[in-house]
């Protein structure tokens, strides 16, 4: 197939302009039943026209102009599993890995989930069933499996401080520096979200399975759903293991297969690829946090999830407002990508609290066109009093870890040597055109669907 990628600076002005907006357009695929359609088994989704899926195709439209307005490069919308809207940028922007930023995590617990289903992994044991001898103390080594997944495991947290030696990059081992960080309350006893965590759980995955978490992510999960090996790139730290908490570069396209995976119960094609036995328990909320289950935000008012959408709503939802919206009372699943585009007074404090406007304003619209279920307007985004607390993103001795120096830095673990492993060079990992959101440019070795 064709490569279609352009230069993400037009993709940019497209957005900006707010130009046309394609309705159940481009190469299109036989609808056989409007009221649902099946999950592709080639590169295109089925697609219909907004009003066979109970969609007028008016506030559709309307709301996917919106989107634009937002800086979001690609939206798609599916209702009953058929694709019924795309934004302006799509036919730039389908093709073009993006980092999905904090999708990642949820990306990682669906590859926890297989693992589960295969027997490899314990959820309710210790690390110390899965951590080599000597790595980490006893209490760090009884940390559960299901802490990792749920945000639990008490260490000390600074989301930005913990995730900007990943996007230099310098981290030596991000796993082992995550066994360095100390306690602030105990394992299971209060969500606290963290980045480290989700790397300590990637490598658990992979001591648990016996290969690299790629390798099996690629069979396991990847594969079935058509996504190919050089559609995407996953950015991995100097000792050569995989980010769970971010840099997943995949295309919008293969993105919203996953979240068609997940829509699905963990079916695809009939075959059971995660077993709805354990997305059952990724969307239940943990007992310290009504918004959170396993790496997934759950119901309305949580992330970026708008507060008027049904109870049953989830979401993946990443820096920049890279999201995945399932929700399952409406047969709806929206799937969007950009560069953050909120609109506030506010500042940089707004941009963090007020994530989601867009949203809010999105599905306001959308919702307002739906025949089948009627909802009232919920009103306007009203932005609350503004109470940002920056010091939950930052953490001077986390930070100074990664040298070897203070008190959370893991003992033998420097940018130059950790644990005697030979470390690559910082930027050495990614393929030519992959930097920081995207990967682009006409290099045969640069990722992208082909």
């Amino acid at each position: 197939m064709r490569r279609m990628r352009r230069g993400m600076a037009g993709a940019l002005a497209t957005v900006v302009m707010a130009g046309s907006v394609i309705l159940g357009g481009g190469a299109a695929t036989a609808v056989t039943d409007p009221a649902h359609c099946a999950q592709p088994t080639g590169r295109d989704f089925v697609r219909a026209a907004p009003e066979d899926a109970g969609v007028d195709p008016g506030p559709l439209a309307d709301a996917l102009a919106f989107a634009a307005t937002r800086n979001r490069l690609n939206v798609q919308v599916f209702r009953h599993n058929c694709l019924i809207g795309a934004g302006p940028s799509n036919a730039e922007t389908d093709t073009v890995p993006w980092n999905v930023w904090s999708v990642t995590k949820s990306i990682v617990s669906l590859l926890a989930g297989i693992a589960w289903d295969r027997g490899k992994l314990d959820i309710d044991a210790t690390l110390d069933n899965y951590l080599p001898p000597g790595i980490g103390d006893a209490g760090h080594r009884a940390i559960t499996v299901e802490n990792l997944l749920q945000e639990t495991s008490g260490l000390r947290i600074g989301a930005a401080t913990e995730g900007i030696t990943g996007v230099v990059p310098l981290d030596p081992f991000s796993a082992v520096q995550a066994l360095g960080v100390p306690f602030d309350t105990p394992p299971g006893s209060a969500f606290q979200y963290s980045q480290r965590n989700v790397d300590l759980l990637s490598y658990v995955i992979e001591l648990a399975t016996g290969e690299p978490l790629q390798d099996f992510a690629q069979r396991e999960l990847f594969g079935p759903l058509g996504i190919e090996r050089g559609d995407y790139y996953w950015a991995r730290d100097r000792s050569g293991h995989t980010y769970g908490y971010a840099h997943l570069f995949i295309p919008p396209a293969d993105l919203a297969r996953l979240g068609m995976l997940v829509a699905a119960h963990g079916r695809w094609n009939g075959r059971a690829v995660v077993s709805e036995a354990y997305l059952d328990r990724a969307v239940t909320p943990s007992g310290t946090n009504r918004c959170y289950g396993y790496l997934f935000w759950l119901g309305p008012g949580c992330a970026e999830n708008p507060e008027f959408l049904p109870a049953d709503t989830y979401s993946m939802s990443g820096l920049g407002l890279q999201n995945v919206f399932v929700v399952p009372d409406l047969d709806l699943m929206v799937v969007w990508t950009g560069v953050f585009g909120v609109h506030n007074g506010q500042g940089p404090g707004g941009l963090l609290q007020y994530g989601d406007e867009p949203s809010h304003e999105f599905f306001r619209r959308l919702l307002s066109g739906f025949r089948d279920h009627p909802m009232p307007d919920p009103g306007p985004y009203v932005e609350t009093p503004l109470r940002v607390d920056y010091r939950a993103y930052f953490d001077t001795d986390i930070a100074l870890a990664v040298f070897g120096v203070g008190a959370d830095a893991y003992p033998g673990c420097t940018v130059l040597s950790c644990l005697n492993l030979p470390l690559a060079p910082p930027f050495s990992d990614a393929p030519p055109g992959c930097l920081l959101l995207a990967c682009v440019g006409p290099d045969p070795r640069t990722p992208g669907v082909r």
